[in-house]
């Protein structure tokens, strides 16, 4: 299937590696021209060469930390000065501290994580869509999480500020179909990242068993019978991005191997 997005803008969050990464390349594999972001300058600039050498999209990069106050303005006037806008935003941010609700759900956590996980992408989506409505092309994808569906034990921050972009992004769709823009919602459940490794790690020192042993116990939960992959989460994403897309928008889009339990 042609996507339609060859010489399409997108700028990516959070991508130096894992998810956004995966996005970011499966872009630029269908052509668009994709710029990378994150706080790792090194990795950003190996990921955007090893995505110039296969000789489609092109990648550019801006180190930037999206928990900053500026990020928004910040980012958004880098995509213009390097794409020339933005066609397609992708909003992915890191995760949070993992623990229970009681252990992580204070004050400076909520503050903190608030403004990287929520508020930056708000605001950077509202500098991003109006260019977007003004060309009656554009694609907004926010990656959030399954816990949006059914909260995920020992994250109890994710679970609560995720869930804050499901009706920012419901209203906000609403509000910019009839542009020809569409917002959408994809929600990983367990890709194989280093996110993953490092919360089944936390989750294996604090039960006493060993990282295999939690690492089983997750995958027996999962009908697939295994984790996903960063490229089959990518390819979903890609997707939603897509000029054939066009009419999937205020969607909540599962990628979980049929792990969630609710329909």
């Amino acid at each position: 299937m042609d996507l339609g997005i060859s010489g399409k803008r997108a700028l990516v969050l959070a991508s130096s590696r894992g998810l956004g990464l995966g996005i970011a390349v499966a872009l630029a594999r269908e052509g668009a021209d994709v710029l990378l972001c994150g706080r790792s300058a090194d990795k950003l600039a190996a990921n955007c060469a090893a995505i110039n050498a296969e000789g489609k999209g092109k990648a550019q990069y801006v180190a930037a930390d999206i928990a900053d106050s500026g990020f928004p303005a910040f980012i958004a006037s880098e995509a213009e000065r390097l794409l020339g806008g933005v066609d397609i935003l992708v909003n992915n941010t890191g995760g949070p501290v993992p623990g229970t609700a009681e252990q992580v759900l204070t004050a400076e956590n909520l503050n903190t994580y608030f403004q990287s996980m929520v508020v930056s992408v708000i605001t950077l989506t509202n500098l991003i869509v109006p260019q977007m409505k003004a060309r009656g092309w554009g694609r907004v994808l926010t990656v959030a999480s399954s816990g949006v569906f059914e909260p995920i034990a020992n994250l109890a921050l994710s679970n609560t500020l995720r869930s804050a972009l499901v009706g920012w992004n419901k209203t906000l769709s609403a509000e910019i179909a009839g542009a020809g823009v569409t917002a959408n919602l994809l929600l990983p459940g367990r890709i194989h990242t280093d996110r993953i490794d490092e919360l089944d790690g936390a989750n294996a020192k604090r039960s006493g068993k060993t990282l295999e042993e939690v690492r089983e116990a997750s995958v027996k939960s999962i009908p697939a019978g295994r984790l996903g992959t960063v490229e089959e989460f990518a390819s979903v994403g890609a997707f939603l991005c897509s000029a054939p897309a066009s009419y999937v928008t205020g969607t909540l889009v599962r990628c979980d191997g049929g792990a969630a339990k609710s329909i």
